[in-house]
């Protein structure tokens, strides 16, 4: 459950007659995109979710780059291109309906032009790792959001998350263990020294 505290903040973003932006930050595994979600039937009809994720680099992209096996990392999203689009969302046109990509992860690619945007839809959420770096394109970002929540969870069941989440997408216990102690959590650390950045830390509710 998210707590009234955190509800009062979402209607006042919402009510504030015009278009507000919040982000929604944490390390892999925190649990942002079931948060994103929540708000979103929280307030149906009034908000829209628009994932970082869908600027993940294609897999051949990635392999030509030499970075598959680090997929995740900061340096393996279009980050010129997701700050592109929140400066489209920040300025968006009455007569205009934006496109946004998504990611799908049964077949771990990004999708463009999935995710619609009216221009009287008084919320966007967006959700990723990298929203409050400090450094390349993604020192951009910050500014154009007008508040960042950094979600966070238990390291120990972020993890698991994570073994779970790799093993349902094909991976055996032992190759899920090594990306997540390798790639993901070389991630964490990164995004974590971030938090301190964000307006709110937020909390799930028992």
């Amino acid at each position: 459950m998210i707590e009234d505290r955190y509800l009062s903040r979402l209607r006042h973003l919402i009510e504030d007659g015009r278009r507000c932006i919040l982000g929604l930050v944490g390390a892999p595994g925190a649990g942002k995109s079931t948060l994103a979600q929540t708000i979103h039937e929280a307030f149906p009809g009034r908000t829209v979710v628009v994932p970082m994720d869908g600027f993940h680099l294609a897999n051949v992209e990635l392999a030509r780059l030499g970075r598959a096996s680090r997929k995740g990392a900061e340096d393996t999203f279009d980050s010129a291109g997701y700050v592109a689009l929140l400066k489209r969302l920040r300025e968006q046109r009455p007569d205009e309906t934006i496109y946004a990509p998504t990611f799908r992860r049964e077949i771990e690619e990004p999708v463009a032009g999935a995710i619609p945007v009216a221009p009287d839809m008084p919320l966007v959420i967006t959700e990723g790792n990298y929203l409050l770096l400090d450094h390349g394109h993604w020192k951009t970002a910050r500014p154009l959001l007008d508040e960042v929540w950094y979600v966070n969870v238990d390291p120990a069941l972020r993890r698991q998350r994570l073994v779970s989440r790799h093993i349902s997408f094909g991976r055996d216990q032992a190759a899920a263990e090594q990306w997540v102690e390798q790639t993901d959590e070389v991630n964490a650390r990164l995004v974590d020294a971030t938090s301190a950045r964000a307006d709110i830390q937020f909390q799930w509710s028992e």
